[in-house]
């Protein structure tokens, strides 16, 4: 085969998004595939054999795409390009940018991320399903927080059930606010980050966002609201059925969760996926699952997932 180096014309833009800090991304395609990437201007030289090239190519298109949209390139995003490189997916962006707040435009990085922001438009009823680290709950706050700026709602309202690996809210300090916020703290990131800390203050004194354990909805129709219940898998059935019928009108609803990440004293009676078997193929509801490969936090999560995920196979254990 020739290993006659290739040249990729690029902009600017995707040169700089290609060769990453310090090359940190050149150096992580060249890991990856077994190639020399090169810089000389105006664009990317891979040097290696036939098949290598092809597939480093691929992933380069890929992160020159996202680039020439506008958007920032991060580690993430290069390590997703290579893992769609390697199984053979088309290259380009996968999904269409979503404007939002302070940070400009959320875009997705898988396919599975863009079919989840696809049924949360569409869709009025949305479970999202998967290990940690996929996205599930920052895109779906994303949306609401979209939702809410573009006036399509009055209302954004993140709720998680008070459990969490054996402990309970009674046994943080302070009054019921102070035990909630902290608990509650991975949405509050989520939000600032959108938002900014300054909008989501002012968004929050107002009423138009609320962050609040599932017990605080209980006997309140949730009319002109975008609903997020995360953590579900630790929602009993009957916390389940009771946030689902909250739906007034005018309100849509996310909930996210990982089925092998139970934290109820009997995992029998997590209502996440009971809740997906009994409303799968429900009109106006969607059902999208998450994988190893849709990880984008750090790469040793996606292994640690995989891991997870073969022990569950080798146990004959379904999650």
């Amino acid at each position: 085969m020739s290993r006659a180096p290739e040249f990729i014309p690029l902009s600017d833009d995707a040169l700089r998004a290609v060769a990453g800090v310090g090359s940190r991304h050149a150096a992580l395609i060249e890991d990856a595939f077994g190639v020399l990437v090169e810089t000389p201007g105006g664009g990317v030289s891979l040097s290696g054999d036939a098949k290598a090239r092809g597939a480093a190519k691929k992933a380069v298109q890929a992160i020159a795409a996202r680039a020439d949209q506008g958007l920032e390139i991060g580690e993430a995003d290069v390590r997703v390009a290579i893992g769609q490189a390697r199984t053979g997916g088309a290259p380009g962006v996968v999904g269409n940018p979503l404007p939002i707040g302070r940070r400009g435009q959320v875009a997705p990085k898988t396919p599975t991320q863009a079919r989840y922001l696809q049924a949360l438009d569409q869709c009025e009823l949305v479970f999202g399903l998967g290990p940690a680290g996929t996205g599930k709950t920052f895109l779906a706050v994303a949306h609401g927080a979209g939702m809410l700026l573009r006036g399509a709602v009055d209302r954004l309202i993140v709720s998680r059930p008070a459990v969490e690996a054996g402990e309970r809210l009674g046994f943080l300090p302070g009054d019921m606010n102070e035990k909630v916020d902290p608990y509650m703290a991975p949405v509050w990131e989520a939000l600032t980050d959108i938002l900014g800390a300054e909008q989501l203050r002012r968004r929050r004194e107002k009423g138009e966002i609320e962050v609040a354990p599932i017990a605080f909805l209980r006997g309140r129709t949730l009319s002109h609201a975008f609903v997020i219940v995360d953590e579900a898998q630790n929602a009993s059935r009957a916390q389940m059925k009771m946030v689902l019928t909250r739906l007034g009108e005018g309100a849509r609803m996310a909930v996210t969760g990982d089925p092998t990440q139970i934290d109820l004293l009997n995992p029998r009676d997590s209502g996440l996926a009971h809740a997906v078997d009994l409303l799968e193929g429900v009109q106006g509801i969607g059902i999208v699952r998450f994988g190893s490969e849709d990880v984008v936090r750090h790469p040793l999560v996606e292994r640690i997932v995989r891991a997870y995920d073969a022990d569950a196979a080798k146990r004959g254990r379904t999650v």
